[in-house]
């Protein structure tokens, strides 16, 4: 399958400050996303997950490496055709929900009524139909976090990177918008990567996780969950979903310990 996004022999080294030596963060690694897949990635805190995806979003110069998205190289902005969710809250507040979903698209000058279509749909999508008109002081933290998802997913990119999206939602609606991710990737035919900390999250929604070490960050293993295209949180019950669970949990808990200094053992 076409590697849609590649990353070769890429590193991250933030220089020294004051008296602080130079924090070595990321690699080197390499990685090939295939086109039209669910990625997500997982590992420590503070493993470089984040940097890795400012750096393949263009957002971030590598210290050494090569980032390609389409076969061109991504450098000092984000290509046409890639959008970026970050964790935190990025909603515009003096525009409404409607207006932050739509922001892309009329920059883009689509027709008033395209724009407004396809708003719409992505609002009902959300649930956020009732707040159509409100402004962001007027929504909760979880919600907020929804406009801005909706605003990049509106505007059909053809790989979506996610950081965190999920984190300030709660469990429930966590589920909700995991399965409504997974419609929309199937509906749009887009390459997904996700940056989680959450093992169940990653081995729900994705074709492949990737699991990185302690800092700096690296690859360690890949796990491929074997699940069809169409699934959905339905596979909660699922015995294999536990299974693999258990498995990324065993592969990524020595290098948890580590991250945290608590050696090899289990506390």
């Amino acid at each position: 399958m076409e590697a849609h996004l590649r990353l070769e022999g890429v590193a991250k080294v933030f220089a020294a400050s004051g008296r602080s030596a130079p924090v070595p963060a990321l690699g080197p690694l390499d990685l090939e996303v295939r086109r039209g897949e669910f990625l997500s990635i997982v590992g420590p805190s503070g493993c470089g997950k984040s940097t890795l995806l400012d750096i393949a979003a263009g957002l971030l110069a590598p210290s050494a490496g090569r980032v390609s998205f389409e076969g061109r190289e991504v450098r000092g902005a984000t290509p046409p055709g890639l959008g970026v969710v970050f964790q935190q809250d990025a909603s515009y507040p003096w525009l409404t929900v409607s207006e932050n979903i739509g922001f892309g698209l009329r920059r883009r000058g689509l027709p008033a009524q395209a724009v407004a279509d396809r708003v719409e749909e992505a609002i009902r999508l959300m649930g956020l139909s009732a707040f159509a008109r409100a402004y962001p002081a007027q929504l909760s933290g979880g919600m907020r976090q929804r406009v801005c998802i909706a605003r990049t997913l509106v505007t059909e990119p053809r790989l979506v990177l996610l950081d965190e999206p999920f984190a300030a939602l709660d469990a429930q609606t966590r589920l909700l918008m995991g399965d409504e991710l997974l419609k929309l990737w199937r509906r749009a035919g887009a390459t997904i990567v996700l940056i989680t900390h959450s093992l169940e999250e990653a081995a729900l929604l994705s074709d492949r996780v990737l699991l990185m070490s302690a800092r700096p960050g690296r690859i360690i293993e890949t796990l491929a969950t074997g699940w069809p295209s169409e699934r959905s949180s339905d596979l909660l019950t699922d015995p294999r979903f536990a299974a693999l669970t258990q498995r990324l949990w065993t592969a990524l808990a020595p290098e948890a310990r580590r991250a945290l200094g608590l050696g090899s053992e289990a506390a």
